[in-house]
């Protein structure tokens, strides 16, 4: 996703008007998706969540994420999103009762270490450092909320409701400050891609695997996000980490990793 924000950025767009097609496309085939399978919306309590974590946590974690790609490079804004498991991890521990054991504790310090090693060696202003970490922040508040309000809801519907309202938040904001869309056709197929590769794609892609395989695996799995966002940097934007960035990430994703699994 991150590349593709580079292309609509260099096309001519700006951080809103690539949020408002992200997010209008998405949330209008996820429901047309909804309604041709004739699958039940949400209701009640649940509703009234997912309406929250889209138009806050999800538009706060994107606009966090899309504007930190301005200050640092693709590969440090996606390794600095994983400091959200770390996050998670402390945050369910502090709401939802769930217990550090050792062995989380000693993850917890690898994961805070790594950060701190992925934060030398440049690549990235301190406004885009903060913007990354914030979008992680973000996000980690948006799992664990989720996990406590949409526990037994529909994940398809969720994820619709989700992305419809943060569809209206963005287009509300857009009626007090003009979006820039691209002005050539190839930025406008990395918006596309965005929203059906990105978005739509990659939430139905992994609600099918963590049917298969669990949240657990499902979640090591995703992990692979950020190094393939780095290798591709590297081959098409010529972005590059110093070698110590590259160790404190790998340190970040391996701790993700580990806290992804159930404690023993």
């Amino acid at each position: 996703m991150a590349i593709f924000a580079r292309a609509a950025y260099a096309g001519g767009a700006d951080v809103l008007g690539v949020l408002v097609v992200r997010f209008a496309a998405a949330g209008a085939i996820l429901a047309g998706i909804m309604l041709a399978t004739r699958r039940p919306w949400l209701r009640g309590r649940a509703l009234r969540a997912a309406i929250l974590m889209g138009a806050i946590g999800y538009v706060g974690q994107a606009l966090c994420y899309f504007t930190a790609l301005n200050y640092a490079s693709a590969g440090l804004v996606a390794l600095l999103l994983y400091a959200y498991p770390t996050l998670v991890c402390l945050l369910a521990a502090a709401f939802l009762g769930e217990r550090l054991t050792r062995g989380r504790l000693v993850l917890l310090a690898v994961s805070f270490a790594g950060i701190a090693l992925t934060l030398g060696g440049g690549h990235g202003t301190p406004q885009g450092i903060a913007l990354g970490l914030a979008a992680a922040a973000f996000y980690s508040v948006y799992i664990v909320f989720g996990a406590r309000e949409l526990a037994n809801a529909d994940p398809l519907a969720s994820a619709t409701v989700v992305c419809i309202c943060a569809a209206a938040t963005i287009l509300v904001a857009s009626l007090f400050r003009e979006p820039r869309f691209p002005g050539v056709w190839w930025s406008w197929a990395a918006l596309g891609a965005i929203a059906l590769v990105s978005t739509v794609a990659a939430i139905l892609a992994f609600f099918a695997g963590l049917k298969r395989v669990g949240p657990a695996v499902a979640s090591i799995a995703s992990t692979l996000e950020p190094v393939v966002t780095v290798a591709l940097a590297w081959m098409l934007l010529g972005e590059s980490l110093a070698p110590i960035q590259l160790a404190g990430g790998a340190l970040v994703l391996a701790s993700a990793a580990s806290l992804a699994r159930k404690p023993s």
